[in-house]
């Protein structure tokens, strides 16, 4: 029998089928690019490990097709041939159960098998995505601690848990873990991604344009949510630093055009082009080209925090396909499963209401919804900077329609939090000046 390069047993056909296997664990934990070439081992061999790797590569589409491209892989992974270890089959049941739609039944399943077994990182990553996307930072945090003490060397695994300390608001954890897998591997991207949000977070916006710069020369055969995310993350500090220009070539150069049918590309581009537009950079024709690529997504109901963004990014082409979206998604969300219900019918469907208004120009229509769902945010999934959008677009709802205390009330705990953000600066004595406290105002500029 052979083992992968984190020493787990793998169960294999062929010799020869090593090097995909190897692509694929080594790729997905370290956000390489190559993952992909396991559909070319899971062509000529039957391993049930090969075969529920393919499956989670076409699932990762993330698109309503999605399940339909990878059952063929798992009912191999089941009628193979070969005989897996109990490690592997409980991988091929776990990612059954996503190809059956219950993401529930797969993150137990993976948190159990991480326990089990602490150096399959590749399982620990898929619960991570899984749990990212419930909005559950803890049980982020609970499953990579429970790999830490087998995993140590690893330095993938201190990337995955630096995320998960800073998701739970423990920056400083987050931070010394994210250290910890740089100096280990200065080329570790999801570190790097993981410091970024701390120091953002933190109000450090100088430092960590900085430090993005220095190591950006490192996201290189990367896939492309990693190397488009990273520098939607520069361009984030840009953009509090008032770099309009910068944010706007990083957009055209970087975050757009890598790959315009994936998901997390298209929602990355949504992302940026509205906050750029929030803080009054002229966007010009660009919501159209995206908006094309959008039209794809209007049957999708994958994921809410998607389908939120690609409704704004539709609206504000002014395609009117956008309120066939909403209409999938006020029927999905009324058949949903009962563990996420919730999050469909009393998040994503106000929240969405308050998008589409927001992009239309009514703004209480726009402070209405949004407001509805912020409270309950978590619940879509997504990271604090990724929904830190829908409040931004709240706030900017709340000026334009003159309710300026509101907005005072909302900014001004932002601003103290990130004084070095030359964005909010602008913004809140923009507020104080149509509040008659010009005296704030200038003291704040």
């Amino acid at each position: 029998m052979w083992t992968d390069s984190l020493g787990n047993p793998v169960t294999l056909q062929h010799a020869g089928s090593q090097a995909g296997v190897g692509d694929f664990v080594d790729g997905f934990i370290s956000s390489q690019a190559r993952v992909g070439n396991i559909l070319e081992t899971a062509a000529v061999d039957e391993a049930p490990l090969v075969q529920a790797y393919a499956a989670a590569l076409h699932m990762f589409a993330e698109a309503r097709s999605a399940s339909a491209s990878a059952r063929p892989f798992i009912e191999r992974a089941l009628a193979s041939p070969l005989t897996p270890t109990r490690r592997e089959l409980g991988f091929v049941h776990a990612v059954k159960a996503w190809v059956d739609g219950d993401v529930l039944q797969s993150v137990n399943r993976l948190e159990q098998h991480v326990r089990d077994f602490p150096r399959d990182l590749v399982a620990l990553k898929l619960a991570h995505y899984h749990l990212f996307n419930l909005g559950d930072s803890p049980g982020m945090l609970r499953v990579a601690l429970a790999a830490l003490a087998h995993a140590a060397d690893v330095p993938y695994l201190h990337g995955m848990l630096a995320f998960a300390w800073e998701q739970c608001h423990l920056l400083e954890q987050a931070e010394a873990a994210a250290r910890r897998a740089i100096a280990m591997e200065r080329t570790e991207p999801w570190a790097h991604h993981a410091l970024a949000h701390v120091m953002l977070t933190q109000g450090r916006i100088h430092e960590g344009h900085r430090f993005l710069s220095e190591v950006s020369d490192s996201w290189v055969g990367l896939n492309s949510f990693m190397v488009t995310h990273n520098w939607w993350h520069q361009a984030l500090f840009a953009l509090e630093l008032e770099r309009h220009a910068e944010a706007l070539s990083l957009y055209d150069e970087q975050v757009w055009g890598v790959a315009k049918d994936y998901t997390q590309d298209q929602v990355n581009a949504v992302s940026l082009l509205a906050r750029l537009e929030l803080a009054g950079a002229d966007v010009g024709d660009r919501w159209q080209d995206l908006a094309d690529h959008l039209l794809q997504r209007t049957g999708d109901q994958v994921l809410p925090f998607l389908d939120m963004q690609y409704l704004y990014g539709l609206a504000r082409a002014g395609r009117m396909q956008a309120d066939q979206l909403l209409h999938n998604i006020e029927a999905h969300a009324a058949q949903a499963p009962p563990a996420l219900q919730h999050a469909w019918q009393r998040v994503c469907v106000p929240a969405c209401h308050g998008m589409l208004a927001h992009a239309r120009g009514d703004w209480q229509g726009a402070i209405d919804g949004l407001g509805e769902a912020l409270p309950r945010l978590t619940e879509i999934g997504g990271s604090h900077a990724q929904r830190d959008l829908f409040s931004q677009l709240h706030i900017d709802a709340l000026i334009r329609s003159g309710n300026l205390a509101g907005a005072q009330h909302l900014l001004q705990p932002q601003l103290r939090g990130q004084p070095e953000s030359l964005r909010l600066k602008r913004q809140a004595a923009g507020v104080y000046r149509g509040l008659g406290l010009g005296q704030i105002a200038d003291a704040i500029a």
